[in-house]
């Protein structure tokens, strides 16, 4: 396909991206209901699937090239840190860290939302240098506004959220340019920095649950429960599933946490593996279709943001999937759509929500064309 037709030109809502997120809300909403006596989480995460559609619809008739701005970028980054350091002064520990802010019956964990401020962070930094990404000093700076907000995430402690972060920032500095022997470099320094979060950043139970990644079958009683359990669930589904409301290890409470951490697995023992493959098949049309709208940007600026956002979907995707089938460490990591919780859904509706809107003024030019713009030659 070298151009959109005629009637994507136009720029607009893309149907098939917004449209094929909805069996992934459906089947959010369906296997969290399945597995409880009340409709609690049904009814609760449905007023955040309202609202985040409402923040998506209202988000996709903006102008976004203000965001290009400096001081924008500036601000957000700032604000970031300020909420971040905040969460010290107000938050109470919820499963063991300072991540979120409660309002009543409502909490809200700024990280999520950070991830989006630190893809617009860093596509405004690379859209204007990505000529000269071959020098490493942008990597480090980039780098370095990364690193503090990585760092402020790591201290709540929430590894999971700091990895995510972390991962953006590599993606996107890939997805920008770089040389192999840079390469190389990043990932001798990704070595050192993990050494030095296993020898202090690290609490004890971060350690045991990468330790029961190595040997899942250490401590299936303690530390190695979660992922044995969400193991059995997927592999108990076979290839046609339970049935929906027929997963025994969510019902018997054998799968903790099964409305937002190992959701997958609730999903997967009730739809089995051909249930699985569906899902798959529409979270791959999602990540295409942001892709595909990226390439046709105004500027380089909104090619790297929508290259950040589909960055952030696969990193969640496959970091849930990883650690719900025991080839990750479990790391608190939700199932974009699916899981329950409201901070996460608004920020990937906002994110869809700012490319629609960038796809409002977008160009329409030949793939190729846009690479070679892209890569600078």
């Amino acid at each position: 396909m070298d151009k959109l037709t005629n009637r994507e030109d136009q720029g607009g809502i893309d149907w098939i991206l917004f449209l094929s997120t909805l069996p992934l809300l459906g089947a959010g909403l369906v296997t969290m209901n399945a597995f409880t006596g009340d409709t609690f989480f049904l009814y609760k995460q449905l007023m955040w699937i309202c609202i985040s559609l409402l923040i998506f619809f209202a988000l996709s008739n903006i102008d976004f090239r203000f965001l290009r701005k400096t001081w924008v970028s500036v601000s957000l980054f700032l604000g970031s840190c300020g909420a971040l350091l905040l969460l010290f002064a107000f938050a109470r520990v919820t499963k063991g860290a300072l991540s979120w802010f409660h309002f009543g019956f409502i909490s809200f964990q700024p990280s999520d939302l950070i991830k989006l401020v630190i893809i617009i962070i860093l596509a405004k930094y690379f859209s204007r240098r990505h000529i000269e990404i071959a020098n490493i000093r942008h990597i480090f700076i980039s780098g370095f506004y990364a690193l503090i907000i990585f760092a402020l995430v790591v201290i709540q402690p929430d590894f999971g959220s700091a990895i995510i972060i972390f991962l953006l920032w590599f993606g996107m500095v890939l997805t920008s340019g770089l040389s192999k022997k840079h390469l190389f470099a990043l990932i001798f320094m990704g070595v050192v920095i993990f050494a030095g979060l296993w020898s202090f950043g690290f609490k004890d139970y971060q350690k045991n649950r990468i330790l029961n990644f190595i040997n899942p079958l250490a401590d299936i009683h303690g530390t190695g429960y979660n992922a044995y359990q969400s193991t059995i669930a997927v592999g108990s589904g076979q290839l046609w599933g339970k049935g929906v409301g027929y997963g025994t290890q969510s019902r018997l409470k054998f799968l903790p946490e099964f409305q937002t951490d190992f959701i997958f697995s609730a999903y997967a023992e009730e739809w089995g593996f051909a249930g699985v493959m569906i899902l798959f098949v529409f979270f791959g049309i999602v990540i295409w279709r942001i892709i595909l709208n990226s390439m046709y940007g105004e500027t380089n600026f909104e090619i790297l943001f929508g290259s950040g956002l589909a960055i952030l979907i696969i990193v969640h995707f496959f970091i849930n999937i990883g650690m719900n089938i025991q080839l990750l460490p479990v790391t608190g990591t939700t199932l974009p759509f699916l899981s329950y919780g409201g901070t996460h859904l608004l920020t990937e509706f906002a994110g869809l929500g700012i490319l629609m809107g960038m796809r409002r003024y977008r160009r329409v030019a030949h793939k190729d064309e846009i690479k070679n713009e892209f890569i600078g030659h």
